[in-house]
């Protein structure tokens, strides 16, 4: 029974770039609740959205998330970001594993981002990527390469772009299986001091374009309130964060039209 059941969600995996992207996922749980329209969004997450972005953090943070895809024990994921503004530049770290014992994929990364300008910044990352199908293929691991930018076009409005998987590294020569590449466009807009709007195309090689928005609307100074929507397939999502000092709590869920909900949560420091 163990093994079925193991097939069926290792199928799914593989079948469905929604699901989990051959090494990529979205990591946060505020990013979750935003529909993960965040490639133009800057906060201590931003290690696993756009490199680019990660040049406006501007002192030292560390965070842990959590996700559990459609409440299934074996669809966890768990990620961790670190970030260290110095002289020039910001270095960053972050970790993310997802699955169970006999399905696993794991990324560790390093990278460093610095402003180009009063305007414009830019990012590059390397991250040892593994994926481990046990009963079926064993293990493999390699060595991908991102980058990512973050432009102010004006004082509210910012364009982001970050590139996943630059040199498509091989996952199997058999039918040519690549580990995801993945391209990410968005825009963020701040309405007011208390709304801005976040919007996002991101294509992966192989599937059709999805679409993704996201609202996030600061009810209070440390209180605020999340929603988002994505295509393809059809996602909504919403939830809460809350600021105490240097602490940022989030926690939402997001659900899918046809799997279900996936509940999430992430903890974040940052130094004043």
């Amino acid at each position: 029974m163990k093994s079925v059941v193991f097939l069926v969600l290792a199928s799914l995996c593989l079948t469905n770039h929604s699901l989990v992207a051959q090494g990529w996922l979205p990591m946060g749980a505020r990013s979750n609740m935003l529909g993960n329209a965040t490639v133009a969004l800057v906060d201590s997450w931003s290690f696993h959205h756009n490199p680019g972005a990660v040049a406006e953090i501007t002192s030292t943070s560390f965070g842990v998330s959590y996700e559990n895809r459609f409440l299934l024990q074996e669809l966890q994921s768990q990620g961790v970001v670190f970030a260290q503004p110095l002289k020039k530049g910001v270095i960053s770290a972050g970790v993310q594993s997802y699955g169970f014992s006999l399905y696993r994929t794991m990324r560790a990364g390093i990278g460093y981002s610095m402003r180009l300008g009063d305007k414009i910044s830019a990012g590059v990352q390397l991250n040892y990527m593994g994926i481990r199908l046990q009963e079926l293929y064993g293990s493999h691991n390699t060595v991908t390469a991102e980058a990512g930018i973050l432009a102010h076009i004006t004082d509210n409005w910012t364009v982001g772009a970050a590139v996943f998987n630059i040199g498509r590294a091989k996952l199997d020569d058999f039918a040519d299986d690549r580990y995801t590449t993945l391209i990410r466009i968005g825009t963020g807009y701040t309405v007011s001091s208390k709304v801005k709007l976040l919007a996002e195309a991101e294509k992966h090689i192989d599937y059709a374009v999805r679409l993704k928005t996201g609202v996030d609307y600061q009810v209070l100074s440390s209180f605020s309130l999340r929603g988002g929507f994505a295509t393809q397939p059809m996602e909504f999502s919403f939830g809460a964060g809350y600021k105490f000092k240097t602490v940022q709590l989030d926690m939402g869920t997001a659900f899918h039209s046809e799997l279900g909900w996936s509940p999430h949560f992430s903890i974040t420091y940052q130094k004043k």
